[in-house]
């Protein structure tokens, strides 16, 4: 999916830059909205609607060694 203003894909691995663990969270949806684009994260058997400014591309190395 290439549509103007997704910065992440389906299938992409990411980072939450709010969570302390750093956990692997896959892009597992995509909802273009009037107020912006949001992308649904799986981690596990969870899920969770953020957006883009709340995700990270890369893994916080120092985040995930204070924890």
């Amino acid at each position: 999916m290439n549509a103007e203003g997704v910065k992440h894909n389906i299938g992409d691995i990411v980072y939450l830059m709010t969570d302390v663990d750093q956990y692997e969270r896959l892009v597992t949806g995509i909802n273009i909205r009037q107020s912006g684009i949001v992308y649904e994260l799986s981690c596990g058997t969870q899920t969770s609607w953020h957006y883009d400014l709340e995700i990270a591309k890369d893994k916080d190395i120092l985040k995930s060694l204070e924890s």
